[in-house]
């Protein structure tokens, strides 16, 4: 499905009914050791601390025009299921969330706060999604998707505000989780007729879009046990794949340690809380530092929500084991 600008704009308008607009800043210190114009989109300071909420809010709109729901139902390793319980709230709906067993405690209590059912299942996101999927027919839920057009759609609305105020980035760094923010971003890009370059960017030991992009079509990953858990995926979603391949310059892969140095230095260079997953972006481009000097580049913080014994962990100069 191909989204047009005018399908991004209604579901931009949809998201700021409920979430404001957030901030893009360009940070000299960041800049200085990127070698770079380097500008930061802070989806770190959403209400649920990530840019997955943007999507589920417009997922939610369209579910409240259905009927006969008895309520919806998702697999996450947090930030998706953050998203799915804060929209179907405001949809009137009961959500319940399936995460793997030693799942961020964090994260599965910020869920719980905004009023979902967790359960427990599997070892890693992939076994959970197989167990949200029989529960969904067991108990006649919906199952909310954590990719879909419509989730790509609502995501596009970060996109769009960062595109729109700085319009002339040469290059846009992206972590890779499911696959709907780089898809989003490239869907952003591509109804603004800009020519940003797109790079995703994965953990060496969550590599499975990295192999699919590599080989032109889903390859899984025999691991996912990195400790930056939004980019913990080992069985990539087919459409993603094919919108990655089409749209993506490259896929990065960077070390777990580069993840950990890349949550420090937003720490000290911008003083943000930032996840595994949204330091992966300046953790590639920190690898790519010589080929982007000088250039306007783009990164976005998908995510600000780090267990506090993993942050101290990083702050005090190690690299947490997943």
């Amino acid at each position: 499905m191909k989204l047009g600008l005018g399908d991004l704009r209604a579901a931009a308008g949809i998201v700021h009914a409920s979430i404001p607009p957030t901030p893009q800043h360009t940070w000299p210190l960041l800049s200085r050791r990127c070698g770079a114009d380097v500008w930061v989109k802070h989806e770190n300071h959403n209400p649920t601390g990530a840019f997955k909420v943007r999507g589920g809010l417009v997922y939610a709109d369209w579910l409240r025009q259905q009927t006969g729901l008895a309520g919806v139902i998702s697999a996450t390793r947090g930030n998706h299921g953050q998203s799915v319980a804060f929209a179907a709230a405001r949809a009137g709906l009961p959500a319940t969330i399936v995460v793997p067993h030693g799942n961020s405690p964090e994260k599965n209590e910020a869920m719980r706060a905004l009023g979902a059912e967790l359960i427990e299942h599997g070892q890693d996101f992939s076994e959970s999604l197989v167990h949200a999927r029989a529960l969904a027919e067991a108990r006649e839920l919906h199952l909310f998707p954590s990719f879909d057009p419509r989730l790509i759609s609502g995501v596009a609305s970060y996109a769009l505000e960062f595109f729109e105020a700085v319009p002339d980035l040469d290059t846009v760094y992206v972590p890779i989780g499911l696959g709907s923010g780089i898809c989003a971003v490239m869907a952003a890009r591509d109804a603004l007729g800009l020519t940003t370059r797109v790079v995703g960017v994965v953990s060496e030991r969550a590599p499975a879009y990295a192999l699919s992009f590599e080989r032109g079509e889903p390859v899984e990953s025999e691991r996912s046990d990195t400790f930056a858990d939004g980019l913990a995926v080992r069985v990539p979603d087919p459409e993603a794949v094919a919108q990655i391949c089409r749209g993506a310059d490259r896929i990065v892969r960077v070390s777990e340690d580069e993840i950990a140095d890349a949550v420090r230095h937003y720490f000290t260079d911008t003083h943000n809380l930032v996840e595994g997953a949204g330091a992966a972006g300046l953790a590639a481009l920190l690898r790519e530092r010589e080929a982007q000097a000088g250039r306007r580049i783009g990164l976005v913080i998908t995510g600000g929500n780090i267990d506090r014994h993993v942050y101290a962990e990083i702050l005090a100069g190690k690299t947490p084991r997943p």
